[in-house]
């Protein structure tokens, strides 16, 4: 099978497209899915430079991604519900091929009005939000929560089931993104990068946070005395003896989950952009354009 080999840590010339890998094997819970597409993550870059190897070292060679949509192909003896040609869709490792095997209670049927192309750019993202709002923060009915980078496909996630959950959503955005903001159906929209409507901000139950960095620091004035700040992003310096709650989120896969939410996008109640689409062959490309353009979208590799 062709595949997108990682050999060393480094830039993007160190991905490398192989034409005769060996298809991965399958164990008795498992299911060998043949990919149509998969995403490009920020993680997929932190860990092929290196920056990610003390949370997350590499075995070499690696085939990276986490996210893939297509078909099933076979399945392990004690694997039920999978026919062959089933169309599927989950957070797994090693996307970036032709070929790869996934945990059977990992993976979720496609909506069926959702391209591979359209669910390849789901997985992980939907997970993450749906998780930063209801494992880390642990919304609830009335809360008053600001989601910082909202108008990034987590955030968009983060501000969609805080809604559901009858939360009162702030968007929180750069002031170039308050138009786009306000269609994701938050009930406020704040630019987190103007310091006059940061002052102001206070009393809010939960900060569910994508972005980290100086800008949560400034923000955690706004935070109520025991409010609770949960993060993608590992636990700010900032936050150090602060009268507030610290939640860090090491996602996890949930193929129920991961499946409401994507009917939820099937049905257009939110959306996750689609920036580009490269070919397989172009994962360097497709990497370096994601990192570097900061494309504000999803960018999808086709298999």
């Amino acid at each position: 099978m062709r595949a997108v080999v990682l050999y060393e840590y480094g830039d993007v010339d160190k991905l490398h497209l192989e034409r005769d890998q060996q298809e991965p094997p399958f164990g008795p819970r498992e299911v060998r899915v043949r990919v149509r597409a998969t995403s490009i993550n920020p993680v997929d870059w932190k860990i092929r430079s290196g920056e990610a190897r003390k949370r997350m070292p590499v075995e070499f060679p690696a085939i990276l991604g986490r996210d893939v949509a297509g078909e099933v192909v076979d399945c392990g003896r004690s694997v039920t519900g999978f026919p062959k040609g089933m169309r599927v869709m989950a957070m797994a490792n090693g996307t970036y091929a032709e070929f790869t095997t996934v945990r059977a209670d990992v993976l979720a049927p496609i909506p069926e009005r959702l391209s591979f192309v359209q669910a390849a750019a789901l997985p992980l993202v939907l997970t993450t939000g749906a998780q930063l709002m209801e494992r880390a923060v642990k919304v609830q009915p009335g809360w008053r929560v600001l989601v910082t980078g909202a108008a990034g496909s987590v955030g968009r996630t983060a501000v969609h089931v805080g809604r559901k959950h009858g939360a009162h959503v702030t968007a929180g955005v750069r002031a170039r993104q308050r138009e786009e903001a306000e269609t994701l159906g938050a009930d406020r929209v704040v630019a987190i990068d103007d310091e006059a409507e940061v002052a102001v901000l206070r009393d809010f139950d939960a900060i569910a946070d994508t972005v980290g960095g100086e800008t949560i620091g400034k923000l955690l004035h706004a935070l109520q005395a025991g409010g609770v700040l949960g993060s993608v992003l590992g636990v700010p310096e900032a936050a150090q003896g602060k009268d507030i709650r610290v939640e860090s989120l090491m996602v996890q896969p949930d193929a129920s989950r991961l499946y409401q939410l994507a009917d939820d996008v099937a049905r257009g109640e939110f959306s996750i952009p689609i920036a580009r689409t490269f070919r397989l062959e172009d994962a360097p490309q497709a990497q370096n354009f994601a990192e570097k353009r900061h494309p504000g979208g999803k960018v999808l590799l086709v298999a």
